[in-house]
């Protein structure tokens, strides 16, 4: 969380909370507060196209509010007349007439006569994995790490069979909203991000446990240079989830998909 822009939010709005204020004034503020926690209070940024949907609840749920009786309507609607009818508000109107729509044809047009550019490196679709990371607390090395729990599949089948389970768990806690019940990136929020979630059904069995271990680890603020530019709203999961639960994670995702792990000494360079 970016709490440089957060806790000014809060504190103004904790301020204006003191005063004998307007719901429509109220629900201007509710809605400009809410827009900029989701633009500029986070430390990953959140995708536009998120940023927007969410927005589009926030005014709904707005809407629903001031229109639940007759005496919050006529108090939103009223000052908003008042503004539009009073001879003393005549110019900021006509202002307001002609700034709104010259805002919006300048955003167009810089948007449709950007250049098109290419990215300034190579942009690697499936980035090869760093040698070392540090995730909690310590580090591990990628190219000789192990799924610690993968040895259970044989040593200890039952065992095996709960920590799957456990993944199972979590997955459908955390992570279907994105990649979706069968795995193919189509969740409930899937489409409105950029880009959409991986489809693991479809390539993980070209990879290694340990990659996996980093991209779940280390989500979208992980990413090295050449696979960006990346707008991937992947999280850091070691911030929510424990290492056994991430390899948990990872165990049910070659269960489900009925696939195994590539081995080191395949692919090409191994």
């Amino acid at each position: 969380m970016n709490w440089t822009v957060i806790i000014p939010v809060v504190f103004g709005m904790l301020l204006l909370s003191r005063r004998r204020t307007s719901i429509l004034v109220w629900s201007i503020v509710w809605w400009l507060a809410i827009y900029i926690i989701l633009s500029f209070g986070f430390a990953t940024p959140v995708p536009a196209s998120v940023i927007w949907l969410y927005m589009g609840i926030v005014t709904g749920v707005i809407l629903l509010y001031v229109t639940s009786s007759e005496e919050k309507m006529r108090a939103f609607r009223d000052p908003l007349v008042r503004f539009l009818v009073q001879p003393r508000y005549t110019i900021f109107v006509i202002a307001m007439i002609l700034l709104i729509p010259s805002i919006v044809a300048t955003s167009v047009y810089f948007r449709l006569t950007a250049p098109v550019r290419p990215p300034f490196f190579a942009r690697t679709i499936h980035p090869a994995n760093p040698d070392q990371i540090t995730a909690f607390g310590r580090q591990y090395n990628l190219v000789t790490l192990d799924n610690p729990l993968r040895r259970l599949e044989q040593t200890d089948p039952g065992a095996f069979a709960r920590h799957v389970q456990a993944g199972r768990e979590i997955y459908y806690r955390n992570c279907f909203y994105c990649h979706g019940d069968d795995l193919r990136g189509t969740g409930l929020i899937a489409h409105a991000l950029n880009p959409i979630p991986t489809n693991l059904e479809a390539n993980i069995d070209i990879l290694q446990e340990s990659f996996l271990f980093w991209r779940i680890a280390k989500g979208a603020p992980g990413l090295p240079e050449e696979g960006g530019p990346w707008e991937s709203a992947m999280p850091a999961w070691e911030q929510f989830l424990t290492e056994e639960e991430i390899w948990q994670v990872i165990l049910f995702l070659y269960d489900f998909t009925d696939l195994r792990p590539r081995a080191r000494h395949e692919g090409v360079g191994e």
